[in-house]
């Protein structure tokens, strides 16, 4: 049991991990950890790694839901109501009239595809109505979409999930039902009843966290885990009241909470996306690695045709429908409509049902785990491999390797200058209206605004910028930048100039972790770089070939050259840090700081 349960965290973690590194969706390398761990060994003759039916038995469908609602409340966290200004109707449109489509294509392709009889066919159609932000989640990331396509599949797949979930039992319920308006009874007054009873209990759940907070009921130490009590609470009460009322409650409760201003919710917020990102990866290796290789079999080819319908006609169909009078450009039309995978939430009850079904005696009710899982498969594979591909031909999708600049002071915009000339995306911000405009008349793009600010975060579009360069003259406004965008970039792409070495001492030195990476030496504080460039000092390029290595470069300049950014054969462009020697070779291009003329031409 022991190595069981440790061989899901390493693999979840390190399925991450290894996507990280690879550049591969996260999802297709978890679905593989799950195979490797249960699927393959089983059909080689050994003995399964992880048996999740096994390890957890009766436990682990709990455990399942409780992390599932654990997911939604961190989605919904993510969605502030801002994101939807303009295209609110079609995130309406897609989780009711989109969900109806999709319903409607997929009970009809269940039929005639898979031979499931009606009642099968409307739970399998009903099921795979879902997306989730299990899946959504970690594609966008990947993808990085631009405008309004990214927010628009956030919103719906955190939505849909307790919707589908919802309607799922509700159709379980009514399936002994025989007459049609005895069914649509059910599924009305059991749809009110959740909305209602998840309704208040979500709010009542989001009062209950700002209330604890804004009048200091809970210590700070506790403000994590207390909240996840609530969570857990709220999403246990409410199912208890009416079943799969607890993901609305929950995923409720967390754009409540979001969208508020009388406490601050940051601070749980990324606790929630560490949590969640455990939670994902366990969660995928535990049910892909519960498949059999018979299971697998039993879909066939049948299965892989009911997934090619969802993918080529259900989804376009539902978007098609659900977009029409909007002002989306077909461009953003057609990437929506590739973008559908479906995820845990899917996986859980269909496996959830499937024993259901199977005792009741419903003939077929086997084939719903493996149609899902393949179904998982298909749709995370064939969106996960293309969506990326689609989007940057669509033109809805850049590298994240532009810079966002705190500062537009002059080594700002010396700097700035040199990247755009290299073609790097760009953006200055300021809140000193002097250096605002001066940036301006220099051609460089430029916000006014503190780098702090809630607006820079909500209002600017941040597309392609995935790097700070903290350039500010005060190195606590230069730590406060580089703990505010950590989140959104990531540790290593945060960067900021060294302190003063006049102030550098213990007491005056800002803490290393509230700090990015040194930016061009320990030496290179703003007082020097800005001394330089009022000597004459001027940002220039050079290349680096056999004829005229780094060793000439700096026999050449000596310490009258201070290396910026370093551009490899691919054309990346990297800062130079303290904490990487530099190690220019032929081929990559040196951008430096010279107080000195150039050299003659070679």
């Amino acid at each position: 049991m022991l190595l069981q349960l440790a061989a899901i965290v390493v693999l979840g973690v390190g399925a991450q991990w290894a996507a990280w590194r690879m550049k591969l969706p996260a999802i297709l390398v978890l679905l593989l950890a799950g195979f490797l761990a249960g699927p393959v060994p089983d059909w080689l003759g050994y003995h399964r790694l992880i048996d999740p039916d096994d390890l957890f038995q009766d436990l682990l469908a709990p455990i399942v839901s409780i992390s599932v609602a654990v997911i939604l409340f961190e989605g919904g966290l993510s969605l502030e109501l801002s994101e939807i200004s303009s295209a609110g109707h079609v995130i309406r449109n897609l989780v009711t009239l989109g969900a109806g489509v999709t319903w409607l294509v997929g009970t009809l392709a269940a039929k005639l595809i898979l031979g499931l009889s009606w009642p099968l066919s409307v739970l399998l159609g009903e099921i795979l109505v879902v997306t989730g932000p299990t899946v959504i989640g970690p594609l966008l990331r990947y993808v990085n979409p631009t405008g309004r396509t990214g927010p628009i599949l956030k919103w719906e797949g955190i939505v849909i999930d307790p919707i589908g979930a919802m309607l799922a039992v509700l159709v379980f319920e009514a399936l002994p039902t025989e007459n049609l308006e005895d069914m649509t009874s059910v599924l009305l007054m059991g749809s009110l009843k959740t909305v209602l009873i998840g309704g208040v209990t979500g709010l009542a759940g989001a009062l209950i966290t700002m209330v604890s907070l804004g009048r200091f009921w809970l210590p700070d130490y506790l403000h994590n885990p207390g909240i996840l009590m609530l969570v857990l609470a709220a999403f246990t009460f409410s199912n208890e009241i009416q079943p799969e009322s607890g993901l609305f409650a929950v995923t409720l409760m967390g754009i409540v909470l979001a969208n508020q201003r009388r406490v601050t919710v940051t601070h749980v917020v990324e606790f929630k996306e560490n949590l969640t990102v455990l939670l994902v990866s366990s969660l995928f290796v535990i049910l892909a690695s519960r498949l059999s290789i018979e299971q697998v079999r039993a879909a066939g080819l049948r299965g892989g045709a009911f997934t090619l319908a969802m993918v080529l006609v259900a989804r376009p169909l539902s978007v098609l429908v659900s977009t029409i009078g909007s002002d989306l450009s077909w461009r953003e039309r057609a990437f929506l409509s590739w973008m559908a995978p479906r995820g845990i939430v899917a996986a859980a009850v269909a496996s959830v049902f499937a024993l259901r079904l199977r005792k009741a005696g419903y003939a077929g009710a086997d084939l719903l785990v493996p149609v899902t899982f393949t179904t998982i498969i298909g749709t995370v594979s064939v969106y996960g491999l293309t969506a990326g591909w689609l989007a940057r031909r669509l033109g809805l999708s850049f590298p994240n390797t532009g810079f966002l600049i705190a500062g537009a002071n002059p080594l700002a915009r010396a700097v700035g200058s040199a990247l755009r000339s290299e073609g790097q995306g760009l953006l200055l911000v300021d809140s000193n209206n002097d250096m605002v405009r001066r940036a301006r008349l220099a051609g460089l793009p430029v916000v006014y605004a503190s780098v702090l600010s809630r607006y820079l975060q909500e209002r600017i579009d941040l597309s392609g910028i995935g790097r700070l360069l903290a350039l500010m003259p005060n190195e606590e406004a230069n730590s406060l930048a580089a703990v505010q965008f950590t989140r959104s970039f990531g540790r290593d792409q945060i960067y900021q100039l060294a302190n003063d070495a006049q102030e550098s001492g213990r007491k005056q030195k800002v803490d290393p972790h509230l700090s990015g990476r040194l930016l061009f030496g320990p030496s290179m504080t703003y007082p020097r770089l800005e001394s330089l460039l009022e000597a004459g000092a001027t940002v220039k390029r050079t290349p680096i070939t056999a004829e005229f290595t780094y060793a000439h470069f700096r026999e050449l300049y000596g310490e009258t050259a201070v290396p910026l950014f370093l551009i490899d054969e691919a054309g990346q462009v990297a800062p130079v840090t303290s904490d990487v020697p530099l190690d220019p070779r032929p081929g990559h291009t040196l951008i430096s700081l010279i107080s000195q003329p150039s050299p003659p031409d070679r």
